[in-house]
C-alpha cells in the first residue's frame, strides 16, 4: 500500500517518505526459517515413521496447518504491518500512519514542533536507523522507532522547522 497522496494539501510537497527500517523484519524472518525447518524435519520424520497411513495423513495435515498459522501470524502479518506503516515529512507537517485493518495516524504541523531529537545505539548506528523524538507545543514528546537514516531525517526535519520559523525559503538553496 503506497502513501495516499490524496491527503496532501494543495501545494504541499513530500520531502521524505519512509517505512520502518528493515531490521523490524529480522525476527519474523528468523521465525519463518526456523518454523519451516522444524515443519520440514517433522514431515521428514513422519514420512519415515512406522505409523499407519491415515495417522501419517492426519499428522501431516496438523503439521501443515501449524506451519501455515506460524507463517501467517509471525511472518506475513509483521511484513504487511511494516509495509503499511508510513513516516512522511512534508514541507508543512510530519505524518505517521500505521495499521492493517484498523488504521491510525498522527499529523504534527511543522510550525508546532519545539524540538527534534534522535537516539540510536551501536547496532542502530551500524544499521543506520534509530528513534526520532519530536516534541510539539501541546503534547508529550512522540517517539518514532526504527526510522531509517534517522540522522538525515533529523536534519531534514530541523531544516523544515527552521525554514518555517524564519519564513525564509531555505529549501530553494539546497
Amino acid at each position: 500500500m503506497g502513501y495516499p497522496e490524496s491527503i496532501l494539501a494543495q501545494g504541499e510537497r513530500v520531502v521524505l517518505h519512509h517505512h520502518p527500517h528493515w531490521k523490524c523484519l529480522l525476527m519474523p524472518t528468523l521465525v519463518f526459517v526456523v518454523g519451516t525447518a522444524l515443519a520440514g524435519a517433522a514431515g521428514g520424520y513422519l514420512s519415515t515413521s512406522d505409523l499407519g497411513s491415515s495417522t501419517k495423513t492426519t499428522l501431516g495435515i496438523i503439521i501443515a496447518v501449524l506451519w501455515v498459522g506460524i507463517v501467517l501470524w509471525f511472518f506475513v502479518r509483521p511484513f504487511i504491518s511494516w509495509r503499511t506503516t508510513h513516516f512522511v515529512l512534508t514541507d508543512r507537517r510530519v505524518t505517521y500512519r500505521n495499521g492493517i485493518i484498523t488504521r491510525s495516524g498522527i499529523d504534527i504541523p511543522v510550525q508546532r514542533i519545539n524540538s527534534v531529537e534522535f537516539r540510536h545505539g551501536l547496532v542502530d548506528r551500524i544499521l543506520r536507523t534509530g528513534t526520532l523524538i519530536i516534541e510539539s507545543a501541546s503534547e508529550d514528546p512522540l517517539e518514532f522507532n526504527d526510522i531509517p537514516q534517522v540522522e538525515r531525517v533529523h536534519s531534514l526535519l530541523y531544516h523544515e522547522v527552521f525554514d518555517t520559523a524564519d519564513g525564509d525559503d531555505f529549501r530553494g538553496r539546497r
